[in-house]
């Protein structure tokens, strides 16, 4: 991103802050950046602190007389406007071609790609208006980061924060630095987690988000590749132009790679399947009597990866493992056992990291046994690394 010219517009949310780390990291890109703020965000970022970071002038008051055609020369010498935070007013204003203030002059004036990054409370995300407003932008070119489950400046758990700063980098970097290496390779991908019921209210399960499956699968599809990502239950919204394959238990699951695995070159199987499933399936939901304990009996759910080695496939197969003990030494074992390419492997009794984060610490090993620790990293950045490696093996005589 050396010389390109980036304008961060923020409007008046709490998120603002993280809006700071935004603009450094950009400049430590090598970015040229300008800032525009929305008439109320400096209630919560100062200008002179932009100022500071971008080297440049903020633009935020629309009436002053030094600087009233601001907005008509940033639009012209900007190659890309990035909204971080975007409030609900803001996406409101930029839908309907509002213009009161700096940064909704700037955006109407703008002609070029824009990038936005809402943040707001969990209601406000949900609300009918708010997603008529994101679906009429998008409908004209608009790209955005979703924002992520977490605790909100009110107190909420849940959708509403702010992306990860890494991740809106990530996507920063893809207008400057475009990656088509994957075009005609096709990738089978599964995510997620399985449910496996016991009665008709109750199953098993484990806390996969599938969010490593779904990072994977976007930066294949980003990246020119074909994308089939089988997925099990999971609160995310696909990559956009991916053949979605939506499932819950392991044999369903199952059925849909063996139905899909002729027609791909590279199969990556990250989801949680669960090893075990009732004997029997109650037909009524399960009743308590008194302080009396419940007795399962549970029998393993079919195997995938070891089917898929049976068959002597003859594509790449990638399998992950998520252990809480003797995490390399397991590792090596699936490898084996499952004739995998690679196996991803990360310690899930780690804080901050695997099952729900956004960020993961794992290790590559390959077939040849080489092991590869990488640090702590946005699982989009792992994904990236990932397909780099299958690539590599791809491109093998």
């Amino acid at each position: 991103m050396k010389n390109a010219k980036i304008i961060v517009g923020v409007s008046a949310g709490i998120a603002a802050y993280k809006a700071v780390e935004l603009v450094r990291l950009l400049v430590k890109e090598g970015a040229e950046v300008r800032v525009v703020m929305s008439a109320n965000a400096g209630q919560f970022v100062t200008p002179l602190t932009f100022e500071a970071l971008s080297g440049h002038p903020v633009y935020h008051n629309l009436f002053d007389a030094q600087n009233s055609m601001e907005h008509i020369r940033m639009a012209e010498n900007g190659d890309l406007l990035v909204v971080a935070p975007a409030t609900a007013s803001t996406l409101a204003k930029m839908a309907h071609g509002l213009a009161d203030d700096a940064l909704s002059c700037l955006h109407l004036a703008f002609k070029g790609p824009l990038l936005v990054a809402p943040a707001m409370n969990e209601g406000m995300w949900g609300h009918p208006a708010v997603k008529e407003n994101i679906a009429l932008l998008k409908s004209r070119g608009v790209e955005f980061v979703d924002p992520e489950d977490g605790e909100l400046a009110c107190g909420v758990i849940g959708p509403g924060r702010l992306a990860d700063t890494a991740v809106i980098l990530d996507k920063v970097r893809s207008y400057f630095n475009p990656r088509d290496d994957l075009i005609g390779i096709r990738f089978l991908i599964t995510a997620g987690p399985t449910h496996e019921a016991i009665d008709p209210v109750r199953y098993l399960s484990n806390p996969s988000s599938g969010k490593m499956g779904y990072a994977v699968a976007e930066r294949a599809k980003a990246r020119g590749g074909e994308v089939v990502l089988i997925s099990g239950p999971t609160h995310l919204k696909p990559p956009v132009d991916v053949d979605f394959k939506p499932c819950k238990r392991a044999d369903e699951m199952n059925a849909l790679v063996q139905e899909h695995l002729a027609d791909c070159d590279v199969l990556v199987m990250s989801a949680a399947v669960g090893d075990f499933a009732a004997e029997k399936l109650e037909k009524e939901k399960i009743k308590k009597h008194g302080d009396e304990g419940l007795v399962l009996k549970l029998v393993p759910t079919v195997d995938i990866l070891l089917e898929v080695a049976q068959r002597n496939s003859g594509k790449l197969v990638v399998g992950f493992a998520a252990e809480s003990q003797n995490l390399v030494e397991s590792a090596f074992e699936k490898l084996k056992k499952k004739n995998l390419d690679f196996i991803v492997a990360n310690d899930i009794s780690a804080p901050g990291i695997g099952f729900q984060s956004d960020s993961n610490q794992v290790t590559i090993i390959d077939r040849e046994e080489n092991m590869e620790h990488l640090p702590l990293k946005p699982k989009l950045e792992i994904a990236d690394l990932l397909l780099d490696r299958i690539l590599t093996r791809l491109k093998r005589p």
